[in-house]
């Protein structure tokens, strides 16, 4: 089977950003299964041009279409981004033989039109994910305002759920949202982590001596500084504890707003606040091990209680705890794991008091952040979730 991925945000390991896809396609191609994916030359996290362009990684064929480089500029510019992406990925694609499956996957949604038109053209079986419900969070989060350019994409949005041989998602939460908006057949591919690449009983010395921070009780956020990830909260938590000498955050990672919230931590006059760019996943291991406790949050919005969010399953799998300051299907993950303390979105004494009560018993948030690991390996392997995916994708090229 050859299964072509088409996905702007694609990141290998060696890349910062969501490797869910890398993965998977490292597990297809170890099963004898044929892998091509057509990605963006630039970074989403970073903005950065890579500097491998077409390759061949683990057995997977990474094709690389140019692409308008601003979309880290402003909302207008990252539209011309995804245009200029799902035309030149549709050129390549055209060019990509003997496909089977031809996998879409949003966000960005317009993507997915690329996927629709080389399956058809092709006379193969269309495939689309959704791992986040836009347009809706882009609405909720006031990202996107032009009635014209909501209604538009509401309607794509329609049609390609319509269109789709077979949905995925990759949180329970989305499972009604798509279903409602004309899907036919939905499975649930959850995100997870690969547990082989985290090692629970790494202590981070050497992360720790390289920041100085072999006396301090670390609190960790890693992952993308953007509008949704309501960072600054964490810098009000920082405040709340400016006078604990003991308690140390790092933010991981690179974004949109990441300039605006180290001059936020400059004006608030914050040392205990240390700002690190982005990791590559086989850099992430070195760094979560670093980490006391890690932070999982996003803008106290409804819409976001059906997300799965990645890096959780991360912090599981490096057996960190968790103070999870988002609300819904994730707080089930966590509740169920007994890994972690859960903080109401968008309340930053919440916030600051679940790191506290963790920071007091060191103990405890250790035999938490096992119990993370243990129920990630029972129920979110990547591994069992990629075997899942491989029937699934069996069955709909019988």
């Amino acid at each position: 089977m050859h299964i072509l991925i088409i996905h702007q945000a694609f990141a290998s390991l060696t890349e910062p950003g969501g490797t869910r896809h890398h993965e998977f396609a490292r597990m297809l191609v170890a099963s004898g299964h044929q892998v091509t994916v057509i990605a963006s030359p630039v970074s989403y996290i970073t903005g950065t041009t890579t500097q491998a362009q077409d390759s061949n990684e683990y057995g997977v064929t990474i094709l690389r279409a140019s692409v308008y480089d601003a979309h880290h500029k402003s909302f207008f510019h990252r539209i011309i981004a995804f245009f200029s992406f799902m035309l030149s990925s549709f050129w390549i694609g055209l060019g990509v033989k003997n496909v089977d499956v031809i996998w879409g996957t949003s966000p960005p949604i317009f993507q997915g039109v690329t996927a629709w038109a080389l399956a058809r053209l092709k006379g193969v079986k269309f495939l689309f994910e959704v791992r986040d419900l836009w347009p809706q969070f882009a609405i909720a989060v006031g990202v996107l305002k032009n009635p014209i350019l909501i209604k538009f994409s509401e309607w794509l949005e329609r049609f390609l759920y319509a269109h789709s041989d077979q949905m995925i998602v990759n949180s329970p939460g989305f499972v009604e949202s798509v279903a409602s908006r004309g899907a036919k057949r939905v499975e649930l591919i959850p995100n997870g982590a690969d547990p082989s690449m985290f090692d629970p009983n790494d202590d981070g010395i050497d992360f720790r001596k390289l920041y100085k921070l072999e006396n301090k009780f670390v609190v960790m956020y890693a992952g993308a500084h953007g509008m949704s990830n309501d960072l600054h909260l964490i810098l009000e938590s920082a405040s709340l504890l400016a006078d604990n000498s003991f308690i140390q955050f790092i933010l991981v990672g690179d974004g949109k707003e990441k300039l605006m919230l180290q001059a936020q931590a400059k004006s608030l006059k914050l040392k205990n606040v240390l700002f690190l760019p982005s990791v590559s996943k086989t850099k992430m291991p070195a760094t979560l091990a670093g980490a006391d406790v890690c932070v999982a949050i996003l803008k106290p919005l409804e819409e976001y209680k059906t997300t799965y969010p990645n890096k959780v399953f991360d912090y599981m799998a490096a057996g960190k705890p968790v103070v999870l300051a988002i609300d819904g299907v994730i707080r089930a993950v966590v509740e169920a794991a007994q890994c972690g303390l859960f903080a109401k979105p968008g309340d930053a004494k919440e916030l600051t008091n679940a790191i506290v009560r963790i920071s007091q018993n060191q103990e405890n948030a250790r035999a938490m952040g096992l119990r993370g690991r243990e129920y990630l390996e029972l129920h979110f392997s990547r591994k069992t979730i990629s075997e899942k995916l491989l029937v699934l994708l069996e069955k709909i090229i019988l």
